[in-house]
């Protein structure tokens, strides 16, 4: 089981960025998925999770409003759209996914087994 992030970049206050988390080696029809992110002096912070049945989805409440969760199962991928991006938006971005059959919306990174290494996220002001 691998995932790879990728859509990382630097932008300005306000612009927005695309998030893609890809997996390697197995498909994503089974599997939760959720993005984390973490940055310096900061604990790690769920952003986001998608259950793997009905596509329910999760917000933390610093990015609700302006992030999106969706996956596209035919591309095994998991995208995070970020709106209105804020410089305390800035972090190492992961995505996470878990095999269920649950229609649990997971959304605790000790929930998750399988982990990306992360792309980066610069907002400037």
């Amino acid at each position: 089981v691998q995932l790879v992030e990728s859509g990382g970049g630097s932008v300005q206050t306000g612009r927005s960025l695309t998030l893609s988390c890809t997996a390697s080696g197995f498909t994503f029809g089974h599997y939760a998925v959720a993005w984390f992110r973490h940055s310096t002096g900061r604990d790690r912070e769920g952003v986001s999770c998608i259950n793997s049945r009905d596509g329910s989805t999760y917000y933390g409440e610093s990015v609700n409003g302006r992030f999106t969760i969706s996956r596209d199962v035919s591309k095994d991928t998991v995208y995070l759209r970020m709106n209105s991006l804020k410089p305390d938006d800035t972090a190492v971005y992961t995505c996470a996914a878990r095999y269920t059959l649950s229609e649990h919306t997971y959304c605790l990174a000790g929930e998750y087994d399988a982990w990306g290494r992360g792309t980066q996220v610069t907002v400037s002001s």
